[in-house]
């Protein structure tokens, strides 16, 4: 992605907590169902300096940020997802007029799910052009990624969203989840590897990914809450 107007980076401490810089702006997403779909409700939004510390391990008092108990947990936070391209993991399902590229990262955030059916089923019936229209959306509110709808000519539909990092909320299924960077904020590994930039990911912040840094959904399995 393009560098211009880009000032943040993320930098992911071992076995600590993501160190954001640039001043990226923060908040709270709720995840909230609207019929046979699901929007983004406005939560809070927090106050922060121009560089502040994120929680990784699941474990802070003072969520989103950081407090320190990483070390007293004994917090193991290594990274073990997949540095490769996005391109080089992705499946393609083929519609008769749009095509979906999915590379199963799932944060169960259910935003592939509108009121004619989920993605999938939109891109086969994607010879409809309001069905089309739905699933182009459905794969566009995906937060992880995941999901990229590509048309018939080879352009991929994901209009760049401005720096911003989301922390989410998912009161239907009773969990805190994970944090939401968008605008393709750089990632750096602990080990100083930078992760391909990306419009829309999700990061863990429940601790038990196994695919961390990024969201696997876990936090549903084990019913994380920042709020105690």
């Amino acid at each position: 992605m393009s560098d211009e107007n880009k000032k943040g980076r993320i930098k992911i401490v071992k076995d600590g907590p993501y160190i954001v810089t640039g001043g990226i702006d923060l908040s709270e997403k709720i995840i909230t169902p609207k019929g046979r779909g699901y929007i983004y409700t406005e939560g809070e939004h927090f106050e922060h300096k121009e560089t502040y510390s994120l929680c990784r391990c699941g474990k802070t008092k003072t969520t989103p940020y950081c407090d320190g108990t990483h070390t007293e947990v004994g917090f193991v936070g290594t990274e073990t997802a997949s540095r490769e391209p996005y391109h080089n993991r992705v499946g393609i399902l083929e519609g008769p007029d749009l095509d979906l590229l999915d590379d199963d990262r799932c944060a169960y955030a259910r935003f592939c799910h509108r009121k004619d059916g989920n993605v999938w089923e939109l891109t086969q019936w994607s010879d409809d052009p309001s069905l089309k229209s739905e699933a182009i959306i459905a794969a566009y509110q995906c937060p992880t990624g995941r999901l990229v709808a590509r048309e018939k000519d080879g352009y991929e539909i994901d209009p760049p969203y401005p720096e911003s990092i989301e922390i989410l909320q998912d009161p239907q299924e009773r969990v805190s989840c994970g944090i939401f960077v968008k605008g393709g904020i750089p990632i750096e590994s602990s080990d100083g590897f930078v992760y391909e930039r990306r419009n829309r990911v999700v990061l863990c912040r429940c601790g038990e990914s196994i695919i961390k840094p990024f969201c696997d959904a876990s936090h549903i399995t084990c019913k994380y809450k920042d709020k105690k």
